[in-house]
Order: C-alpha cells, then sequence, then structure tokens
C-alpha cells in the first residue's frame, strides 16, 4: 500500500488543472451545488492543511509549485462565482494517519487497527487530528453550504446496525465527538447542512444512497449520490452513461422528492473526459427547455409507471408531468395516450407541453372519474429529447 499508492504523491502533478472550466460547465448544465472531495480514506489531502504534510501543498508532491496548488481552495472560489453552492466532502478515517492505523499492528480491514478503548491517548490524538482539519476547512475557505462526512464506520458504537451487513464487521468504539465537530462547524458557518454519512441521528442532516435510487418517496431529505461513469475515481477509457440515462436518472430522483449528486473524476493531469463535458452540456440543453419541473418542486403523487413522474411547484401552484423518451428518439411524436389514476387528476381542464405553444385537452372518460391527456396531434415536435414535460391546468 505505502509503495504502490503513497508514493504517488511525489509525481501527483494535475498541471491542467482549471476549476474554472469545471465550473462554468456546472453551471450550464443547471446544477446548483458542488461537493469536492477534500480528502478521502487513504489520507491525502486536497487543502492545504497545517496538520500532516500528506497534502497537494506539500514540497513532497510535484504539484506543490503551481500557484493553483491549494486545489480545494481553488474550486470553492471558481464554483462560487457562478453562483453554485459549495460543500466538503471529507472522510473520517484516515489510513494515512498513525493514530488511525497506528504502526505498530497490521491493519486488518478499513477500520481502526488498534481498540480506543484500550489506547484512549492514541485515539484522543486522532480525534483532535480530524477536528483540527474539519475546523481548517469551515475557518479558511470562505461560505461553506454542506459538510459531507464520508466513512460511516467512524461512528459511536451504540448507533450500529447489526442488521446491516457492512455494519457487522465494526468491531471498536469509533466515536470521532459529532457534537463538538457539528457544533465549531456551525460556529464558523451558520445554517451549514452536515450528513454523518450512514450515521443516522441528528448529524445526518439529509441520506445518501449510493449508486442507486429508492423506489418510493421518503419521509426525510435525501440525495442519491452517483457516478457519471462506472467508478467514482477516473479510469481510462471508462463507460460514461449517455445523456438520456442521465437525464432519467435525474427525473426520476427529483420525481420521488430527492436530489443527485453526479460524480465526475478528473485524471491525473486535471482533466475530465470530454465525454463528462458533452453529457453536461446536453443535460443544460435539457435543463434550460424543462427546469421548471424540476427545480423548487416536490413529489406530486407517486409514479405511475417508471417512465412518468409527477411533480409540483408551490410557487407557480403548477403540476408538471415528466414522460420519459427512449433513447436516440430525438423528436417527439405525438399519439401518446396517457391515463392520470385517481382523484389527483380529476379536475385537471389542459395541458402545455413545455418548451412548445401545443395545448392539450385532458378528457374525462365518462365511465368513471380517472382523467386522461390523450395527445392528437400527428406532427413530430422537434428539439424534445429525453423527456418530455406537460404543465396541467385546471
Amino acid at each position: 500500500y505505502k509503495k504502490n499508492y503513497e508514493e504517488l504523491q511525489k509525481t501527483f502533478n494535475p498541471k491542467n488543472f482549471d476549476p474554472g472550466k469545471w465550473a462554468a460547465a456546472a453551471k450550464d448544465a443547471g446544477m446548483k451545488y458542488v461537493v469536492f472531495t477534500t480528502k478521502h480514506h487513504d489520507g491525502f489531502c486536497m487543502f492545504d492543511t497545517k496538520q500532516t504534510d500528506y497534502k497537494i501543498t506539500s514540497p513532497n508532491t510535484a504539484f506543490s509549485s503551481n500557484a493553483k496548488s491549494n486545489i480545494a481552495k481553488e474550486v470553492f472560489t471558481a464554483f462560487r462565482k457562478e453562483g453554485i453552492a459549495t460543500g466538503a466532502y471529507f472522510s473520517k478515517p484516515d489510513w494515512h494517519n498513525e493514530n488511525y492505523w497506528w504502526p505498530y499492528f497490521p491493519p486488518k480491514d478499513r477500520n481502526v487497527n488498534y481498540d480506543p478503548k484500550k489506547y484512549p491517548q492514541r485515539w484522543q490524538a486522532f480525534k483532535d487530528f480530524t477536528y483540527n482539519q474539519i475546523k481548517e476547512l469551515m475557518s479558511e475557505y470562505g461560505k461553506m453550504d454542506i459538510l459531507w462526512l464520508d466513512g460511516g464506520w467512524v461512528r459511536p458504537k451504540h448507533t450500529i446496525d447489526t442488521a446491516i451487513e457492512w455494519q457487522r464487521s465494526i468491531k471498536d468504539e469509533q466515536d470521532i465527538d459529532m457534537p463538538k465537530i457539528a457544533s465549531m462547524a456551525r460556529k464558523y458557518q451558520p445554517g451549514l447542512l452536515v450528513v454523518d454519512r450512514s450515521v443516522g441521528y441528528e448529524y445526518e442532516n439529509y441520506v445518501t444512497p449510493e449508486q442507486h435510487i429508492p423506489t418510493t418517496i421518503l419521509p426525510y431529505p435525501w440525495e442519491t449520490c452517483m457516478t457519471m461513469a462506472s467508478s467514482w475515481s477516473h479510469v481510462p477509457n471508462d463507460k460514461y452513461k449517455s445523456t438520456n440515462e442521465l437525464v432519467h436518472t435525474l427525473v426520476k430522483i427529483i420525481g420521488i422528492g430527492g436530489n443527485l449528486l453526479l460524480n465526475i473524476g478528473p485524471d491525473a493531469n486535471g482533466n475530465w473526459d470530454s465525454a463528462a463535458y458533452t453529457r453536461l452540456k446536453e443535460m443544460g440543453e435539457w435543463m434550460k427547455i424543462n427546469g421548471e419541473a424540476i427545480y423548487d418542486t416536490k413529489p406530486y403523487c407517486l409514479p405511475q409507471s417508471n417512465t412518468t413522474f409527477f411533480t409540483y411547484s408551490k410557487k407557480q401552484d403548477v403540476v408538471y408531468m415528466i414522460d420519459l423518451l427512449d433513447e436516440n428518439k430525438g423528436n417527439y411524436k405525438n399519439g401518446k395516450l396517457f391515463y392520470l389514476a385517481g382523484q389527483n387528476f380529476a379536475h385537471f381542464k389542459r395541458a402545455m407541453i413545455v418548451g412548445t405553444d401545443i395545448i392539450l385537452p385532458i378528457k374525462k372518460p365518462s365511465f368513471e372519474r380517472d382523467a386522461q391527456i390523450i395527445i392528437e396531434n400527428d406532427k413530430n415536435i422537434l428539439n424534445l429529447k429525453h423527456a418530455v414535460v406537460y404543465k396541467l391546468f385546471k
């Protein structure tokens, strides 16, 4: 591990790093907030911490002489300039820190490799290290909206849920003192959302299902974190999800009340794959037409299928129906028939296809109370891709 991974610090030199380009692409795609990985489980810091030399700004790192060497600061600044809210991802475990993986013992898995109760001074040193790093991020890097904490096995033992398989591997008490951390963080950043991921209780302000979408509306705030390609980190020649799949993913998540946190992994030179820029541009083109059905909305009712979702804008008092289109069908062909079941739709009279001036009648069958939308126009509607949005009127 030390030879094959930690030695990379000496050669890591992302000389093409251009956070302004990233931020501009994110804004054009319609993104509203960014969560940047300041430190993952391996412990290498993408910010100028004073707690360790295992960091991007260390003289041991090839990139340290670059004017943009404090990568986290550059990212946060660039995204804020585009009006995008900022969040700091921070992993609580740290495999590089000798007070987490103590060299006296071999690490057996991703957990701490000693019993913190038997060596409380060593664990306290690690708690202090973690607290001080988070304090740096909260006090030295400008306005912060989210503190996104990963590594949910670092947690009080009483919070372990043995019904969840991966949590059964947590054998030792790993209480990092979240009350102290959250209190400090909010002192510097009033209104901060704290995500003590997978731990639950008061410091997990929203839940973060990974690489999957819940099957129903959840009774609490949540955000699916999902990769644009197949891996969280950059993989050469990785397969990126199509724009159609990404738009469908967004609609499915919004349609049951969540947010989408979409991951892009830069390569060793600091570049995003060209496919990432293409996908963001095309998602932005769809959002510019249909964003009113996405932003500031909530689910109107349960989805009636896996291809039709409903959102409601309280601000505009409008209900939207979003119909997912098949891949590669660039033009939307009319002739579809929608059955909208239940009293939720009985009072709607007409629908407009967002992005056009086409108004459609909502006809009610005489034999039942359900409403239905019948699309009778036999012409193609240009430039409607990935999903069609209908604005329903009373």
